[in-house]
């Protein structure tokens, strides 16, 4: 039985390609959320602040991270989701679930514990 990922990103994102293409490849049933048409769940990004922090989730190195000056400000969690779900690209995309295996950003390896059976 296909594995099911589900893929929170945006469709001119490199990263968020790769996991596509890469679950693809291995025959996974992909359900695609564009973060710029829809905003994540506040469920959904509690499942990946529980796991990896709202630190951990931000992609500080990325061009909107720095085009925002947020390098220099002291947000809150409550303003920083806020401006995530302006700006998804804030976010180190893709994040991927399948089950109760999450990850975040390009990991193979946490793609490839997905997909074995």
């Amino acid at each position: 039985m296909p594995v099911t990922v589900q893929i929170f990103g945006v469709k001119n994102s490199n990263e968020t390609r790769a996991a596509e293409r890469f679950f693809k490849e291995r025959g996974a049933t992909i359900h695609f959320v564009d973060l710029k048409q829809k905003p994540m769940s506040p469920g959904e990004i509690k499942r990946f602040i529980d796991r990896f922090g709202l630190a951990g989730l931000l992609d500080r190195e990325g061009k909107s991270f720095r085009d925002a000056g947020l390098q220099y400000l002291r947000a809150g969690d409550s303003e920083m989701l806020a401006r995530v779900d302006r700006d998804p690209k804030l976010l180190r995309l893709p994040l991927v679930r399948s089950g109760g295996k999450i990850s975040i950003g390009h990991d193979s390896g946490a793609w490839e514990a997905m997909v074995k059976p």
